[in-house]
């Protein structure tokens, strides 16, 4: 590692993403970041001014990451076959990065104002599904398709904290890989009992 600011600042954001990989949020300290990375707290809160901010990065790398792999999807013609493979991707992706999940969700909790990069990557992720949704449902005019799509990502993103968690594992008919499939389909089932309604 070169000791330039921005090689260092990537570094603390590698080094406090493994933290919460391997042990958990509970983990991510100033102090505990500064005994991995070898890098003085002084520096840490130099590059970032406080935990939060360094959260914050560790999480646009998460969504990001995410974006990449739903981002190698390959459209079919069939928009249903495509927002279940969404679902699919984004389901793996949760289940193997439960920690840094959890993170981000328990961030979205606590977070009064969203940074700018932080929405713009959220919105991209959106902007994935959207023309496979807009093809189902073009009866709807643009922003109810827009509302209904939020409402769905929403629910697909409360829904997911579930997976991070040992929450539904007494619920033994519940399966952590289906439970987001079963309510985007019935979600998706439900938006087209209402047009014929």
């Amino acid at each position: 590692m070169t000791d330039s600011k921005e090689n260092i600042r990537q570094y603390l954001i590698d080094t406090g993403r493994e933290i919460v990989e391997t042990k958990g949020l509970e983990f991510l300290t100033a102090r505990k970041l500064s005994e991995a990375s070898g890098c003085s707290v002084g520096t840490i809160y130099n590059q970032f001014s406080n935990m939060d901010n360094l959260v914050t990065e560790i999480n646009i790398q998460t969504l990001s990451n995410l974006y990449g792999l739903m981002k190698k999807v390959r459209p079919s013609s069939k928009a249903y076959n495509n927002l279940n493979a969404y679902i699919d991707v984004f389901v793996s992706f949760v289940l193997s990065n439960a920690n840094l999940w959890f993170m981000l969700y328990e961030y979205h909790m606590h977070t009064k104002e969203l940074p700018l990069r932080y929405k713009g990557m959220i919105v991209r992720l959106i902007q994935l599904w959207q023309p496979s949704f807009d093809s189902i449902y073009k009866h709807l005019n643009a922003r109810k398709r827009k509302v209904a799509r939020e409402v769905m990502w929403l629910s697909l993103f409360a829904l997911s904290s579930f997976l991070t968690t040992n929450i539904i594992d007494d619920f033994k008919m519940i399966n952590k890989k289906n439970l987001c499939k079963l309510m985007l389909n019935t979600y998706l089932a439900g938006l087209a009992v209402l047009r014929k309604g």
